[in-house]
This record gives structure tokens, sequence and C-alpha cells, in this order.
């Protein structure tokens, strides 16, 4: 699914009235139809509405759906933020519709002053600005939310939280907290960054009927990965398979007090479907590995703390995985050199693989071609250098895609998957039980799993993001969010496979 641009929601909308044709204010009409209708399935008649409006096109939608919970009988107050200018033509056309109806109850803000005490149980709807906004929210406005945010009533925001910017850094702005979002058509940039996560809560997707011709024709930086994707690079198995179709893997990982991310590598990459499985560890976790993986085979290192060196050639295997647990010894980067230097197949780097790397720039240059890299925001640093925001690292995330020729797997809420043409991808699976030791071990063995199998890299981190994450969904059900550990992410691979079959 695409996420535009604040520029395309824009384009989308003009492009909408022009094509279908339908008039701008009759577009609007149905956006906040579409609200109405969510806010009285979610509310009963007895709730009360507190609804604040801009003088913009958001304001408009604002105005439009206080009269039609006004039309439902729902006791409705409308609050305009009122500096001087008239607003939009699509927001006088609402006001004065509205101004016809007996019961409405319209206040004018132009001070501190004219704010109001907020009754309990009340709903507020924040209409203020949406995503044309380009500038932070000051003054009497920024106040105005600081209020809304500090009243405890629930909060519904129309399209946006207000102060929100839709496709740049917001960092530092004043913005509403939002409860719930009810956005038009597409998921915004902004939706997707852990620094906006104060205004932002649940998100709902309402579709108001916008030309679908636009949206096939425009290309945009940014996709949601959603089911519809996913299936579509899935590829199940056909009935004469064997081992042999699904690939030899390669994991190396683990060191002294550290083999238990050798085993929830090895684990992971055997339940994500690898033909064969070979895990490459220091010689002090062999006994561990064969007990806890027998169905993995075991090449040890001649050291017994760290692995510095392969008893095979690396091109033996169809796909290597390097770094969970293998500390920062020189000769384990000196291990990372040679295989480097003589693997020509995309592999997958994490954790202390990411960190050697780091401290030694020219493996960088050396990684194969269309390799996956699976940072952390800390491990992303120590490789590229500091951001101001997020937004920022994205976009350096997306450069050095494009400079190395790897996939980069930034690792978070929504973990953004960046490619080298430049397209970034936002995972929709996953939450924040998750965040548990070992949880990115298994996504490294999953990612090799994957390439073994035949995938693309791009399809590997695309397809192996989203089944880590939706087996973290499905743990977190068994489990909770606060009892889950990365095996149970593992646990739930098989039923994370099984919901792709659907």
């Amino acid at each position: 699914m695409k996420i535009l641009s604040a520029e395309q929601i824009r384009q989308w909308d003009q492009f909408t009235i022009e094509e279908e044709p339908i008039a701008s204010i009759d577009l609007m009409e149905r956006a906040a139809q579409k609200c109405t209708d969510w806010l009285c399935e979610r509310f009963p008649e007895t709730s009360s509405f507190s609804i604040f409006c801009g003088k913009g096109n958001n304001g408009g939608d604002g105005l439009a759906i206080a009269r039609q919970l006004l039309d439902r009988n729902y006791l409705v107050s409308v609050f305009i933020l009122e500096f001087g200018h008239k607003g939009t033509n699509d927001f006088q056309i609402n006001l004065a519709r509205l101004h016809k109806l007996s019961q409405a109850d319209i206040h004018f803000i132009q001070t501190e002053e004219h704010f109001h005490s907020f009754n309990k149980g009340t709903i507020i709807i924040d209409a203020i600005y949406g995503t044309g906004l380009n500038r932070p929210l000051e003054g009497v406005t920024a106040n105005l939310v600081q209020h809304i945010n500090n009243s405890g009533c629930e909060i519904v925001s129309i399209d946006i939280p207000s102060g929100l910017f839709t496709d740049h850094s917001s960092k530092g702005n004043v913005m509403i907290h939002a409860g719930h979002i009810l956005t038009f058509q597409c998921y915004k940039p902004a939706f997707f960054f852990a620094e906006n996560d104060a205004a932002i809560d649940q998100v709902h997707l309402l579709d108001i009927g916008l030309h679908q011709q636009f949206l096939e024709q425009i290309s945009t930086n940014y996709e949601f990965v959603d089911d519809k994707l996913v299936h579509a690079l899935y590829r199940p198995r056909k009935k004469f398979s064997h081992k042999g179709h699904f690939g030899h893997a390669l994991i190396i990982a683990g060191s002294y007090g550290k083999i238990g991310a050798a085993v929830l590598a090895t684990k992971a990459c055997l339940r994500s479907g690898a033909g064969l499985v070979t895990s490459h560890i220091p010689s002090s976790g062999y006994t561990i590995m064969q007990d806890s993986v027998p169905e993995a085979m075991v090449m040890t290192d001649f050291n017994s703390s760290f692995v510095t060196k392969l008893s095979e050639t690396p091109d033996r295997f169809k796909a290597i995985g390097i770094g969970p647990g293998i500390g920062n010894a020189k000769e384990s980067r000196d291990l990372l050199f040679d295989i480097f230097n003589s693997y020509e197949q995309p592999l997958v780097a994490d954790a202390d693989a990411l960190n050697l790397m780091a401290s030694e720039p020219e493996l960088l240059r050396l990684l194969p071609a269309k390799s996956i890299l699976t940072p952390h925001p800390k491990e992303f640093e120590r490789l590229f250098g500091t951001t101001e925001n997020e937004f920022e690292r994205l976009e350096k995330a997306k450069q050095k895609s494009a400079e190395f020729n790897c996939v980069i797997v930034l690792k978070g809420h929504h973990t953004a998957i960046t490619l080298p043409n430049g397209t970034i991808f936002f995972n929709s699976t996953g939450n924040p039980g998750m965040a548990t030791a070992g949880s990115g071990d298994v996504l490294t063995g999953i990612l090799t799993g994957l390439l073994a199998q035949g995938y693309s890299s791009f399809s590997a981190a695309i397809l192996g993001v989203y089944l880590h994450g939706a087996a973290g969904d499905l743990a977190a059900k068994q489990n909770s969010m606060e009892a889950m550990v990365a095996g149970d992410i593992i646990n739930n691979l098989g039923n994370a496979f099984l919901s792709l079959k659907d």
C-alpha cells in the first residue's frame, strides 16, 4: 500500500474532483460522513462532543461532522479558532450550513480567555489543522492544544493530529495527543516514527472514495507492508519438493556465554523453511547446540571462546547469517574480512557483525551486493553516524542502502526496510513485547532461511520482517507482551506461515 506525501495527498484530492467528477464541498461531505459513521458506531447516543476547528479544510471537515452528529441527535459544541481570516471556501460553506441548525452551539476562540473546561466523558474532536500544516504551532493555538491534551477526555483527530507534520520531522512540536486518528484513504509517513509516539495511538483508515487511477499512476518513496503485498511475495512449496530445493544456510553466531544467540538464530532459520542449516560456533558451544537444535549440523571453531575461521569454504552455502553474539574480538573481525572477500551471494549481517563493521569501514565496501543489514537505532548510528531526528535517520538509511547496494532493516515498532532503489517499506506487524533479548537473533535466522530458499534479498527482508512481527503478535496473545521471550516468537512462526495460506 502506497504512503503519500502531503503534496501527493493534495494532488489526489484534486484529481478526484476533476476526474470523478465531484465538487470539493461534496468530497468533504463524503469524508465527513465516513467519520460520523465511525463516531456513531464507536460512541453511544448519550455521548457529547466538543469539536475544535481551524479555518482550513480540516476545520471544514469538523464543521460537517458537527452538523451530521447534530442530525443524529448528539449533543455537540463547536469551537472555532478565530484569527481574522475568513477561511477556505469549503469551510465557509459548512459554517453557513451549521448556522442554519437551531441546535448549533458555536463558539469562537480568540484568546486563552475563551478556553473552557471539559465535562467528564466529553469526546473531543480535533479538526484544527490537517496534512497541509508546515510550521509548528505557537501562541494561542499551541496553548489550546496543550489545554485539550490536559483535559483527560478521549481525543479523536481527523486525518492527522494537529501540530504533526505529514512528511518531515515534528520533533519538539506541540501536537494533539490523539487516542484515535480517522485518517483518509492512505496512511501518512508521520504515523511510523517513534518520535511521534505521544500523538499517535490507534489509527483507523477510512476509504473516502478517492480516484484509484491516481494511486495506480503515482510513484512514492514510502510503502506499507500489507497482506496483499506479503501474499504476493510468499511462494508456497510444490508437492515434489525436497530439502535440496530450499537451500543450505550457515549461521555464524555465539561466543562464550552467548551461545544462546546462536541457538535462537539457528532454530529460527530452520523454522523459516531452510532445507539444511549448519551453525558455526565456538567449540565451547558444541554440546549446547547439539542438545538444543538436533535438526542442525554444527561446525565448531578451533577457538573455544569466539569465532575466528571457517573450516568450510563459504560458497558451499546458499545463504549466510552472521553476527548474533559473536563479540568484538579482532579474530572475529578478520573472519568477516575472509567471508566478505570470498562470498558472492547476499548475506545477513546483524548485531556484533554490524559493530565490527562500524569499527572497520572497509568491511562495508566489501559487503556482498544486496546483503541485508539489520541494525537497531544505536547500531545504525555506529555504522553511519548520528542524525537530528528519525526522518533524517531514515533518509540516511536510504542513501546508504543505495551507496552500498544493500537492504537496510532499521528495526523499531514499524521496522523500516530500505531498498537500494530508494523505496522504503514500513512493516505492519509486531508489538512492544518483542523488545526482548534474542528477538533480533530470531530475525537474523528467519532472513537467512528465506535467502537460502531462493527469495531475493528484497523479498526476504519484507517477508521475513513481516513473519517475525506476525509471530510476535501471536506470541503476545498467548503469553502477554510482558512475559514474551524470543523463543515464543520461534514457536509461533508456523502459525505465522499458516496465516499466509488464508
